[in-house]
């Protein structure tokens, strides 16, 4: 640890000096309410900025225990710590002076989720903060006197501002903490209480719009409308924090939500995707949540399979192609759509959730009349209608399915919720007085039993990320895409993919399960829960040989996923 004037001092000795001689500030600075970490210099003003830890003493910090006591409370503790740096950032930082990055000060920005985070960390004895700087230059020359200013004025009124605790914000702090670890709580009574989802009355559900994930705010031409639950399912749940809450529990089985066109179905179970995730109070989805394994389904024409069992679904295929161990690098909407499902019960899935709009139609359905026409013998697909409660029997999977274009699916469904105006209604009884006015004439197709689930074995030769003479090059592009070496990951069908600090995440999650799982011989399923144990009781931090502020954890679904869509996927 040196003496911050030494920073001072090796500042300007470099002034006018090449961009390289930044690299002389490389080290660790006390500058007495907190500590300066410089880990990484770029190389030049238009690189990536230069990697910076301000670490204060927990002490020193001042915040109370008790909002740290679990990992529930330090994850929401530094997602609302990493805003408040963020806004201090804005509000005591210039920014952009200067050649390239110049200038800019960044942490990680969190979205409308709560997530575990590397851009801030709550330690035993410390709270670390990790941002980004642009080291100011003009062309490629050191700007000393601006970087002092950055370092020396802007980055203590920032740690001041943002990681001393302060009085006067204890009730937002608090309503922060409180807020995520009751939807935890929440989130862990649905098992005993025999529900995989509830939403509490109240929620916003809507949001602004495809591209603006804040909620729906009633506006001129607009119209936001609380949910509120139908008595027939009306649940009560208990929260540690604000007590009871009411709201429509969705029991195990499956699942229909039905009504007409812009009602509020896909937004019911958009609501119901993200539940799996924690929410910052206002968003308006606080109270909507869902069981940790819930899996959004899609068809995904195009996609890599790599020896995937989608014989539950598609057999007989034209010359005698094997369905047991299904591989193409070029899937149908059907047969993409299968192996997504049969990738994510192999990943542990316990619930999934389809809408019919991004499905395959010939997947989900064949009518009466198609039946007739094509008999089965000429048909290899056995539509999700026909396996969908052999599932629930056999696996205990549950599935919740928005369907506007099928009322065979009535014959199916353990519950059937109807969306009017975004208000839902109970309409069990009313389908069944349909089923009896209007019997299905189509005939079931699967069986009694779903069949098997299986296990795969990735090869470690499946992982290479080495591209040119980089041993390892590995690079997240925005939300939905990895390279990962040579080999582009497509990421774009996985819905619940909310943050691109997840992606970044996965490419380091990939390398880690190359090196330490699947050289091992361990299964896809072995090696992605031994990742999760690492991930559990040594952070984020486990994935890389350095420290970063920009990951932020992705479940083991999208892990998974992420494996599976890897076009050098090879499986023993």
């Amino acid at each position: 640890m040196q003496p911050q004037e030494q920073l001072r001092s090796i500042l300007r000795r470099i002034d006018s000096g090449g961009y390289k001689a930044y690299r002389d500030i490389l080290g660790a600075y006390d500058f007495g309410d907190f500590r300066l970490n410089i880990d990484h210099v770029q190389g030049d003003p238009f690189a990536v900025p230069s990697r910076f830890r301000l670490s204060i003493d927990r002490r020193r910090a001042g915040f109370p225990d008790g909002l740290s006591s679990n990992r529930i409370r330090r994850i929401a503790l530094a997602d609302h710590l990493t805003r408040q740096v963020e806004a201090a950032i804005r509000r005591h930082v210039r920014g952009k002076r200067g050649s390239g990055r110049s200038g800019e000060v960044q942490i990680d920005r969190p979205g409308q989720e709560v997530l575990e985070r590397t851009s801030l960390l709550i330690l035993p004895d410390e709270v670390e903060a990790r941002i980004t700087v642009g080291l100011p230059a003009a062309g490629r020359r050191v700007l000393a006197r601006q970087a002092e200013i950055v370092l020396f004025e802007e980055l203590p009124r920032l740690v001041l501002d943002a990681l001393i605790y302060r009085p006067g914000d204890d009730s937002r702090l608090r309503g922060h903490v409180r807020t995520v670890e009751d939807q935890q709580s929440l989130r862990e009574q649905l098992q005993e209480l025999n529900l995989v989802a509830f939403i509490g009355n109240r929620s916003m559900l809507p949001r602004r719009s495809g591209v603006d994930d804040r909620p729906l705010l009633a506006a001129k031409g607009q119209v936001a409308v609380p949910f509120q639950s139908p008595p027939s399912l009306q649940v009560e749940l208990q929260r540690p924090n604000a007590g009871p809450i009411h709201g429509m529990g969705i029991p195990p089985g499956v699942t229909l939500i039905v009504g007409g066109g812009f009602h509020g179905k896909s937004t019911l179970l958009r609501a119901l995707e993200r539940g799996v995730y924690n929410h910052i109070p206002g968003d308006g989805r606080e109270w909507a949540v869902s069981i940790d394994s819930a899996v959004k389904i899609r068809a995904e024409d195009g996609r890599s399979v790599a020896a995937v069992d989608i014989s539950p679904f598609i057999n007989n295929l034209p010359y005698g192609k094997n369905t047991r161990s299904f591989s193409t690098e070029n899937a149908s909407g059907s047969t993409s759509q299968a192996a997504n499902i049969m990738e994510s019960l192999e990943a542990g899935c316990r619930l999934l959730l389809i809408d019919e709009d991004t499905s395959a139609t010939n997947f989900m359905i064949r009518d009466a009349r198609m039946q007739r026409l094509i008999g089965k013998s000429q048909e290899p697909i056995t539509p999700f209608i026909d396996k969908v409660s052999a599932l629930y029997r056999q696996h205990g999977v549950s599935t919740i399915l928005v369907m506007g274009g099928s009322g065979d699916y009535f014959d199916v469904a353990d519950q059937v919720v109807a969306m009017h105006e975004y208000r839902p209604q109970d309409v069990v009884q009313q389908v069944g007085q349909v089923l009896a006015e209007f019997p299905s004439q189509r005939r079931p197709e699967g069986g009694r039993e779903f069949g098997q689930l299986s296990s795969r074995t990735p090869r470690p030769a499946s992982f290479d990320a080495s591209r040119g003479r980089r041993e390892v090059k590995i690079n997240a592009k925005g939300l939905h895409q990895i390279l990962f070496g040579r080999t582009s990951i497509d990421l774009s069908a996985l819905d619940q993919l909310v943050d691109s600090s997840q992606t970044n995440a996965l490419g380091e999650a990939i390398h880690y399960f190359a090196r330490r799982c699947a050289s091992s011989g361990m299964t896809l399923q072995e090696g992605i829960q031994e990742l999760e144990e690492v991930l559990d009781r040594q952070g984020l931090d486990a994935l890389k040989s350095f420290k970063v502020g920009n990951l932020a954890r992705p479940r083991r679904f999208e892990i998974a996923a992420a494996i599976n869509r890897m076009r050098t996927l090879k499986i023993r």
